[in-house]
């Protein structure tokens, strides 16, 4: 009954069972759940009497068919009743996972006039008259609107707005809990361009920044280039540039252990989509020796006809051999492979056949496009999104950062200097002396990455002219918030 996945904590049961009270009934439970491909992560009692005990046991499952197997499985033991199945990641998100908290008490009328009527009239007539106070008087300062239409969610597809909640609120939380940044999801009922320009436009006074989240592309090109033009606050593709970061952060670390120059390597990427395109600009930008870029055309060469704008730009930059072959005929001798695109394209034979000390980093999600087992065994280094896995590339590692950066700097929009500042601040929180080849990125939950990001997006911001200054706030003026504790 062994899963073709690997157990995941999003895919966490507490299963509550009665069993025959006998000492050796906890351990035929706990056999049961191994031998089904299940890790059993807690076990609590939680009544018992002289013939019968009442145990919550909870365990990391593969899938939703996996956790009905290991149930089905505990059922069929002799002496065992299974009472209730919960699923613990539908427990987490009941009621959803944000709220809105007041930073003011309003204990008596005297606190209730100054925050409200009658005296946040003079506040509204002040930034009536200058605008630019909006930054200093209102949540506008540190508020970012997460924003979607629900057409790329994940790796789910196109699910619309309201199916897109629980991961925009997600990300809401994540700002919150990483980068002290206020973010709030904004869900689309539309996927027509010009709509969600127009309607992002109209709602973007109330927001210090916007993070664009899970649009399919190529729509999301244009939608995030005209918000550009239009907005004098930063408008940040999580999908493209948050991904790109991190990328070039792991790729950074990991080419210092292989002892190898990223202008002497030559790059497969699989997906050319807002994260593969993002990735290859950022690696083209610092100098990558030579990358080949595949999709379901195959690999991009200047000899494809009727290829999308952004397609053929990538056809246009990349790939300096012409190679027209496929997928795995691509990574052939290649240094490094990275995959943000579907599951299981490759086998560990394809590994086998890339350059010697080879990097490769499948960011598919769940499931990567190689088997990370099968991949070690031949590779030098191997990086997924995973978080059940050595080296997790995730963009949690950059956004709540590159937008503390960007609202302390009070950045009017987000660039390439940015994001390669930011992409070398995350390298440097492991340290060279650190690094190895399981460890090429640091935690999710490292203290210093947020600070560290945001530190070197301010100084980026100062130093190509990217600030706004918002009379009467001091850009040096202490930003700091409280990064949680490890």
């Amino acid at each position: 009954m062994s899963p073709t996945r690997l157990p995941s904590a999003g895919f966490s049961i507490t299963i509550r069972v009665s069993v025959i009270a006998d000492a050796s009934a906890i351990g035929r439970l706990t056999t049961c759940v191994g031998e089904a491909g299940a890790i059993v992560t807690a076990l609590d009692v939680v009544d018992s009497d002289p013939s019968r005990v009442t145990v919550d046991l909870t365990c990391d499952t593969a899938d939703s068919t996996h956790a009905d197997q290991v149930v089905k499985a505990l059922e069929e033991l002799d002496g065992v009743e299974v009472r209730k199945v919960s699923d613990r990641t539908f427990l987490l998100h009941l009621g959803g996972k944000i709220e809105v908290t007041s930073k003011v008490a309003l204990r008596n009328r005297d606190e209730l006039s100054r925050a409200y009527t009658p005296g946040v009239a003079r506040v509204c007539l002040a930034i009536a008259e200058n605008p630019e106070d909006a930054r200093r008087l209102t949540i506008k300062r540190n508020t970012v609107a997460v924003v979607t239409d629900g057409s790329a969610v994940l790796g789910l597809g196109n699910i619309g707005p309201a199916a897109s909640l629980p991961v925009m609120e997600g990300k809401a939380a994540l700002f919150k809990r990483f980068g002290g940044v206020d973010a709030w999801p904004v869900v689309l009922d539309t996927q027509d361009t010009d709509e969600i320009v127009n309607i992002v436009r109209a709602i973007a006074p109330g927001y210090g920044g916007i993070n664009l989240e899970d649009i399919a592309a190529p729509r999301c090109f244009e939608i995030e280039a005209r918000l550009r033009e239009l907005l004098d606050i930063p408008v940040f593709h999580d999908d493209q540039h948050g991904t790109a970061i991190c990328v070039l952060a792991a790729l950074t670390n990991a080419l210092r252990v292989v002892g190898k120059n990223l202008a002497d390597v030559r790059v497969v990427v699989s997906g050319a989509g807002a994260a593969g395109t993002a990735i290859m600009k950022l690696l083209l930008r610092q100098g990558v020796g030579d990358i080949i870029a595949y999709d379901r055309p195959g690999a991009l060469h200047r000899g494809l006809e009727n290829l999308n704008p952004t397609w053929q730009w990538l056809a246009e930059n990349t790939n300096k051999s012409g190679y027209v072959g496929d997928l795995k005929g691509a990574i052939r001798g290649a240094d490094v492979f990275i995959g943000v695109s579907a599951p299981n394209l490759l086998t560990g034979d394809d590994i086998a056949t890339m350059a010697d000390r080879s990097i490769v980093f499948a960011l598919a999600n769940p499931d990567p496009e190689v088997d990370p087992r099968a991949a070690r065994e031949h590779a030098a280094i191997v990086a997924t999104g995973r978080s059940d896995q050595p080296n997790q590339i995730n963009n949690v590692l950059a956004f709540p950062g590159v937008f503390r950066g960007m609202l302390d700097a009070h950045a009017e929009n987000f660039t390439e200097e940015m994001a390669l500042a930011a992409a070398q601040a995350i390298a440097d929180v492991v340290g060279e002396d650190k690094i190895n080849p399981t460890v090429i990125v640091p935690s999710v939950f490292d203290t210093r990455v947020a600070p560290a990001v945001a530190a070197a997006v301010r100084r980026a911001a100062a130093s190509h002219g990217t600030s706004a200054d918002f009379g009467g706030v001091d850009s040096d003026e202490d930003t700091s918030f409280g990064a949680p504790e490890q």
